[in-house]
């Protein structure tokens, strides 16, 4: 009893302290790596009666199903009796012993974790609820059982593992970069909370690693963004590697998966949620487009589909004329116009209700018969006629000399590419978002079982515009 009083302590002492309320929902597994090396072992046991022959991982505490969670803000259902839990809030009770270890051992490799499992060197204490008064040399005397990865846990139920894990060399793939580098990627970020983390991704930078590519958001987030967390910020969307603007990152598992369910809902029900004024999730891009759409506001309506071109080499989204193809995936899009020029430029607003892929470009470039200046793949045949208008030359010195004085991390050019040059950058930028507040929610939801779900709250999210788009603006 004496040695769990001071490894509850340990662990509080070593863990992140929440600054708010809202932080309080943070489960205190990400402390776990931190206490590898100081955390108490097991109990003493009939089998073998050795505090040093486990490791011992914190209680089994009941978590928010993320995925059930956001389907349910998606859909906005009526509050939730007192003493009735629906799929969002209710915990999940099917969690098994596999999945706590690798949830509180994010380090642990899978296949050790199952490889341990198999030669049934796993345990489990668990938790009897009806003996809170049991004195200390009963629950020394408790017996530890073995466990199967298969079997669900109980709230309280505690696992052990060998304490051999404890010698295992873990490595952690971050990506290298110096104090100036993260300087920078921490400038990007607009808002964060123990939930999310928000940036304003700049053009030129990929959002996700693959082949060819060295640096990504994604991993920078991994290196610069984690804020004491052992939980590295998980993507939940997207943006093309050119368009710049808002990019919403998870913080946590549970936080990751309510986002990554609110985005998808929002694709999976555009059509039933068209005619709705205020949405759960709301995206607004601001674009420059060579020429004028037909009407100042509408909707775009149509299904898009991938084709290859270039004798396999590439491929491109198209309108698909055939709706039944199947791979064809419904796209929507609102658009309004914000200004028009007499140069032959106009300002529009989407908001795209579905995140199909190059959705907005094909949209605007097929659809509306204005594509966005700087977008070549959809739009090369306008780029051609494309008229540069003229930069007043003070205004271009003073452009130079800011450009002469100052370098950007990982190659980025954030300066140049407005509509007075030769070679124009993608102007389309994610300028506002519209999202529930997943963090509150989440501490409400855990903290009462009769929480409203249509009373969660809104954050509103505002990216300024990158400077060329911003120059472009000032020019015309």
């Amino acid at each position: 009893m004496v040695n769990s009083c001071i490894i509850l302590r340990l662990f509080n002492l070593l863990s992140p302290q929440p600054t708010t309320a809202r932080d309080r929902f943070i489960p205190c597994i990400p402390a776990l790596h931190v206490l590898r090396s100081y955390y108490a072992t097991g109990t003493d046991t009939k089998e073998g009666n050795n505090s040093d022959k486990w490791f011992t991982l914190p209680p089994f505490t009941p978590t928010v199903n993320g995925a059930a969670f956001g389907k349910e803000i998606s859909r906005n259902r009526a509050p939730l009796k007192s003493g009735v839990t629906t799929s969002a809030t209710s915990t999940s009770t099917t969690t098994t012993a596999l999945k706590w270890v690798l949830r509180c051992c994010p380090d642990l490799p899978r296949s050790l974790v199952q490889k341990l499992f198999r030669l049934r060197q796993v345990r489990r204490e668990s938790n009897d609820v009806g003996s809170t008064c049991v004195d200390a040399q009963v629950q020394q005397e408790r017996r530890l059982k073995r466990v199967s990865a298969k079997d669900s846990m109980n709230v309280g139920d505690r696992i052990f593992l060998p304490i051999t894990v404890q010698e295992f060399p873990f490595e952690k793939q971050d990506c290298h970069c110096n104090e100036e580098e993260a300087n920078f990627v921490r400038s990007l970020v607009l808002y964060k909370d123990p939930a999310i983390v928000v940036v304003n991704k700049p053009p030129g930078m990929p959002v996700q690693g693959g082949i060819g590519i060295k640096q990504s958001l994604d991993g920078l987030a991994a290196t610069c963004l984690t804020y004491n967390y052992s939980e590295t910020p998980r993507l939940v969307h997207r943006l093309d590697r050119d368009s710049s603007g808002i990019l919403v990152m998870g913080r946590t598992q549970t936080s990751a998966a309510v986002l990554h369910s609110i985005f998808r809902e929002k694709t999976f029900g555009a059509k039933d949620d068209v005619d709705n004024e205020v949405r759960i999730l709301e995206r607004r891009y601001w674009a420059l487009v060579i020429g004028s759409p037909r009407r100042q506001k509408g909707l775009i309506s149509v299904p898009l589909g991938k084709v290859v071109v270039d004798n396999g080499k590439s491929d491109r989204i198209t309108i698909v004329d055939n709706a039944q193809n199947m791979s064809a995936q419904h796209a929507l899009t609102k658009y309004q116009v914000i200004k028009s020029s007499c140069y032959g430029y106009t300002w529009l607003e989407l908001s795209p209700l579905t995140g199909r892929k190059h959705q907005l470009r094909v949209h605007c470039a097929e659809v509306l018969g204005t594509p966005i200046v700087g977008d070549l793949k959809y739009g090369w045949q306008a780029h051609k006629k494309l008229k540069h208008l003229p930069w007043p030359s003070l205004e271009r010195e003073s452009h130079e000399n800011v450009t002469k004085g100052k370098t950007i991390p990982f190659g980025l050019d954030l300066q140049s590419g407005s509509i007075s040059e030769k070679h124009p950058r993608l102007h389309l930028h994610c300028k506002q978002m519209v999202l529930p507040n997943v963090s509150m929610a989440l501490q409400n939801v855990q903290f009462s079982s009769d929480y409203h779900l249509s009373q969660v709250e809104s954050l509103e999210l505002v990216a300024p515009l990158p400077s060329y788009m911003q120059r472009s603006w000032d020019i015309l």
